[in-house]
Order: C-alpha cells, then sequence, then structure tokens
C-alpha cells in the first residue's frame, strides 16, 4: 500500500476561529470539511508544501517560523496510507479566499465537530482543541 504525505493547517484567526474548507463536489469525499492543505512533492519538505498550497488555495503567504507542527494524522484509505501532519498558523499576510472555487467557513474550535470531515481529519479536531 502506498504512503500519501499531505499537510495541513489550522489558520487561527484573531477572534480564535479556525478556517476549513468544503471538498467540491465530484471529487474524491467530495461535500467533506477539511483543514487546508495539500500533497507534499517530491522533495519538498511539509512547511513548503503548506505555504506553496496555502498560496495556490487560498491566496495567502506566510512563512515556516509561522507554521507550528501540533500533531499528525494516520489513516489507511481503502487504496493507500494517509500519513498527515497538521500545522496551526496564526501569522499570514493577505486574507484568505477560495481560489479553487470551494466553500471557506471560519468555525470556533469546539464547533468543528459539527461539520463532515474526511476520517484522517476527524482525530485532527481533538488534538486541535487540546492545543488551543
Amino acid at each position: 500500500m502506498d504512503i500519501v504525505l499531505v499537510v495541513a493547517v489550522a489558520l487561527i484567526d484573531a477572534d480564535g476561529r479556525v478556517l476549513i474548507a468544503k471538498r467540491p463536489e465530484g471529487k474524491k469525499l467530495g461535500g467533506l470539511w477539511e483543514f487546508p492543505g495539500g500533497k507534499v512533492d517530491p522533495g519538498e519538505t511539509p512547511e513548503h508544501a503548506l505555504i506553496r498550497e496555502l498560496q495556490e488555495e487560498l491566496g495567502i503567504d506566510t512563512r515556516t517560523s509561522c507554521l507550528a507542527p501540533i500533531g499528525f494524522a494516520s489513516h489507511a484509505y481503502d487504496d493507500f496510507h494517509l500519513l498527515m501532519p497538521l500545522y496551526v498558523c496564526r501569522v499570514w499576510q493577505g486574507t484568505p479566499s477560495s481560489m479553487e472555487g470551494q466553500e471557506l467557513a471560519w468555525v470556533r474550535p469546539n464547533r468543528l465537530g459539527d461539520y463532515p470531515m474526511p476520517p484522517a481529519d476527524i482525530p485532527l479536531v481533538a488534538q486541535l482543541r487540546d492545543w488551543v
């Protein structure tokens, strides 16, 4: 079974809310909410992948020094095994906006469970709540 490395971030605004994005319908796990992020390319560090993904998906810029790793998920899907570190970021430049047409929501950490998420993201919610 292939291991797929992806990276995710909990962007936390000044009001303590977390940004989540809805996967587009028609994509695998479409309609579910997730933390922003994406695949780590070969030769790329998780931090640089996250910085790239945030630029591509949300049109914002941040630095490696603004990313704090707080946990990770390890989840076996039917056709691959996902390994996903979760970072927290409170400092970025620009206003997060949907660059790929996905719906975005700012959510209080204690309300994240109200949003259906992919199986790999669910344990990250508890890790995030413990951290914030």
